[in-house]
């Protein structure tokens, strides 16, 4: 059996911004700093973490410091838990997107599974990447227990994968907010979600997506 303890990165500036960051490289705001550092306090008073992986974006990485640091462990990057590549979407406001590129955000809002961001990666090419790179984990860390800092659409599509086993059913599956922790575990080839999107632990420091805007 292989743990995975799932967390969303912290609110960062693009959060605040109402931008499309993808694969932008946008930092953590003050807001999302502290909430990296309540992360720690709450997931390191109730799991034992053997390793730590993160996303190479920043908003990611700078999640999982106050972690590392607490339980005196290296971040490995890896890029395969990245945010979707937006193309043209990346870093763009969404009333700028909604006005130039209707149709293919109109899809996202509405049916996210089928969704293409404009000249960039769609929703299942992502949950590929992020199904396969979990495979590989948990069969390569068996009985240990690992920590992902990664993205809202990483972990939505693969959530999706594994509770409705098509990413079509994407639409029905909520986003997870800032700084949320979602358990999954893996055990003879199946994985199954014991936690989803928990963070009351953040109490006035939570934050989520404005409604409407994904």
């Amino acid at each position: 059996m292989t743990t995975f303890i799932l967390v969303r990165h912290g609110q960062s500036q693009a959060n605040l911004d109402y931008c499309f960051a993808g694969q932008s490289d946008s930092p953590l705001t003050q807001q999302g700093v502290l909430q990296a550092e309540k992360l720690s306090a709450w997931v390191t008073s109730h799991y034992h973490i053997h390793k730590i992986y993160a996303s190479d974006l920043c908003r990611a990485y700078q999640t999982a410091i106050p972690v590392a640091q607490t339980l005196g462990l290296d971040i490995i990057k890896n890029p395969n838990f990245r945010e979707i590549y937006a193309g043209l979407w990346q870093g763009q406001p969404f009333e700028h997107i909604n006005s130039l590129y209707m149709d293919d955000y109109g899809l996202w809002l509405g049916d996210i599974g089928q969704a293409r961001c404009t000249q960039g990666e769609s929703v299942r090419e992502l949950s590929q990447r992020v199904f396969q790179e979990m495979c590989h984990l948990a069969e390569e860390n068996v009985g240990q227990t690992l920590l992902i800092a990664t993205h809202a659409t990483p972990i939505r599509a693969f959530q999706t994968l594994c509770q409705k086993g098509d990413i079509l059913c994407a639409k029905d599956v909520p986003w997870v907010a800032n700084a949320s922790v979602s358990v999954c575990v893996y055990d003879s080839g199946k994985f199954e979600f014991t936690l989803i999107g928990y963070n009351d632990y953040l109490d006035d420091l939570k934050s989520t997506f404005p409604a409407g805007v994904v």
